[in-house]
């Protein structure tokens, strides 16, 4: 019995495990993945729109495309210098990994200097807006 039983398992498994691999996914896409970005005001507070390109908004979201998010951030610092302040790559990486799933062709990424710098499940939590909602802009 534990003979058909392991020949049964076998016979199942076996084939799996040396199935052909699935097709793969799509290539990721070349740069640039940010085609402008727009200072804009809030009040007192001040927002940096990120628009992504296409292949931006393709290739965020994906994973294993932590380098693609570098290059991403990259082209946001060349677009705007200033944009280099403490939180402002922790919202961005927020956006990359998240605002494609959960909020598809979102017109800009915003990424505020005024947010507290918080850990990854704090901003995961507040939806990459940590310290106060999203502008309603």
């Amino acid at each position: 019995m534990r003979l058909a039983l392991a020949a049964a398992a076998a016979a199942c498994v076996l084939p799996v495990a040396f199935a052909p691999a699935a097709a793969a996914a799509p290539g990721i896409q070349p740069p640039p993945y940010v085609d402008h970005v727009q200072w804009a005001t809030w009040g007192d507070l001040s927002s940096l729109r990120v628009y992504p390109t296409p292949a931006g908004r393709d290739t965020s979201g994906r994973p294993g495309t932590s380098a693609q998010a570098d290059e991403a951030w990259a082209e946001v610092l060349k677009l705007s210098p200033d944009a280099a302040t403490a939180g402002m790559k922790d919202q961005f990486d927020c956006h990359w990994k998240f605002a494609e799933i959960f909020e598809p062709g979102k017109a800009s990424w915003n990424l505020e200097p005024w947010r507290p710098q918080v850990s990854q499940d704090e901003m995961l939590k507040t939806g990459c807006n940590p310290g106060g909602a999203e502008e309603p802009f």
